[in-house]
């Protein structure tokens, strides 16, 4: 049996790792879009490492874009397999690839209004929506912890991960010359005690685990202090500074937890009477889609379902959906709070809400999860003064203000917890991607200082036998 990397390596985007069986049989693991990378980007996306054609089956760990975004893709260049994840990720894959292609069609025009003052010819999108809306068909949504056989010789676990709505560990059971491998590779790892998602759940013992590592040197505040921080941030922006509240957010997982909070302290009478807007049609989307699946909440969570109270709806908050109710937002000096996809800054309406507010003083943009190298919303993280919005450059007089505590991301702490579930002695190794190399050093360090013996951090298309 041969691994190869091909994406997530040395980097958080890009999730892709090839199986290929003694009786060649190919395994693809993810199928994730590069994202932040500038120009790079696209032609990363096409170099995929691997002819789509031959790959006979693909498993999604999760519906982040980072692990599921060049489905469309490979499906238009002749994949014709079965594509296996949980019903809560063919779900919201089904809104954010199709979303994920309107988002490329939009791009691609003014990229080719620069190409064509170049004298260079127009390109076509990786993909269009009608592409994303084709590949659904390939679809098999399972449930987890059901064992179940996908290929002769082959079965396959999924393990709930507490990452996002329907994450989870991917464990394959191979059968080759009479003698059963067990390859886990967990997707993203989620932190425990959230308040929407369930707790990591353990996954079958494993001989080799692929596993991320994006937070592999840094130690997350406790969650229920992001409450008090963000009770404290609208107070000083909305109340005290008489200013707009700008919260990039990813639509699905961290737009459904800040939600959830703020309907929490409304509750609990810790919150300013101030308007609250989402302002992204993908999370309402996406909102509507956590609804249906009460199989990844927390139970407390569930019993508010079932009592009739939503926990994504209270007074004061309004779903904007049309691209005129957006605009407007940005007409009024009301103060009032924005939430808005994507989280890091790089596409969606947050980015016109930054470039209408993000010189006034009164603003404070405050950014809840992990922002990649070369992005808008890292270069505004770590202290920039002027940044490009659409072209424009942009003084940053806003405050920047973090929470980590919202992370979907475990830390190095609840990831090496993750892996406890592990009888260590049979882990033969441990492959750590989805990280930055300086942070994955680190990280192998400490699982070695845990009891793990063998780590390994493979190189770009690195191949393993095993």
């Amino acid at each position: 049996m041969k691994l190869e990397f091909l994406g997530a390596i040395d980097e958080v985007t890009g999730s892709k790792f090839l199986l290929t069986t003694q009786s060649n049989k190919r395994i693809l693991l993810d199928c994730g879009m590069y994202q932040g990378k500038g120009l790079e980007t696209d032609s990363m996306n096409k170099d995929l490492g691997f002819n789509p054609e031959d790959i006979d089956v693909l498993i999604i760990s999760h519906a982040h874009i980072d692990h599921s975004g060049l489905v469309p893709y490979i499906c238009k260049n002749g994949f014709k397999g079965k594509i296996y994840c949980t019903h809560a990720t063919r779900d919201l894959c089904s809104i954010m690839l199709p979303d994920s292609g309107k988002i490329q069609e939009t791009d691609i025009v003014d990229f080719n209004k620069k190409r064509a003052n170049m004298g260079l010819p127009a390109v076509e999108p990786i993909y269009t929506a009608k592409d994303a809306y084709s590949c659904l068909k390939y679809f098999i949504s399972m449930p987890y912890n059901l064992k179940i056989q996908i290929e002769e010789g082959v079965h396959v676990i999924f393990s709930d991960t507490g990452h996002i709505l329907g994450g989870s560990a991917i464990t394959l059971f191979i059968n080759e010359n009479r003698r059963e491998k067990v390859i886990c590779y967990t997707g993203d790892i989620g932190r425990y005690n959230k308040h929407l998602l369930k707790d990591p759940d353990i996954f079958p013992q494993a001989d080799y685990i692929i596993t991320e590592s994006t937070y592999g040197n840094r130690k997350h505040e406790e969650i229920d202090i992001a409450e008090k921080k963000l009770a404290q941030i609208v107070q000083e922006t909305c109340v005290k500074n008489l200013g707009k509240l700008l919260i990039p957010s990813f639509a699905i997982g961290r737009c459904q937890e800040i939600i959830y909070i703020l309907n929490k302290l409304k509750k609990n009478k810790s919150l300013p009477d101030v308007p609250i807007f989402v302002d992204s049609p993908l999370a309402i989307s996406a909102t509507d889609i956590y609804r249906l699946h009460t199989e990844c909440f927390q139970d407390n969570i569930i019993e508010m379902i079932h009592t009739q109270n939503d926990p994504f709806g209270f007074d004061n908050l309004f779903y904007v959906r049309t691209k005129e109710d957006s605009k407007r937002l940005n007409t009024t000096n009301r103060p009032c709070v924005i939430i808005s996809a994507s989280g890091m800054m790089e596409a969606g309406r947050i980015k016109h809400h930054l470039a209408n507010n993000i010189e006034n003083r009164k603003t404070t943009v405050l950014v809840i999860g992990y922002c990649a190298p070369k992005t808008l919303g890292h270069k505004i993280v770590n202290g920039e003064k002027v940044v490009s919005i659409y072209g424009n450059k942009y003084q940053v007089n806003a405050q920047i203000k973090t929470i980590d505590a919202l992370s979907g991301h475990g830390d190095y702490e609840e990831m090496c917890r993750y892996l406890s579930c592990q009888n260590k002695a049979k882990v033969q190794n441990i492959f750590l991607v989805h990280g930055e190399k300086h942070v994955q050093m680190d990280y192998k360090d400490y699982l070695i200082d845990n009891g793990f013996s063998m780590v390994s951090i493979p190189s770009f298309r690195e191949s393993v036998d095993f």
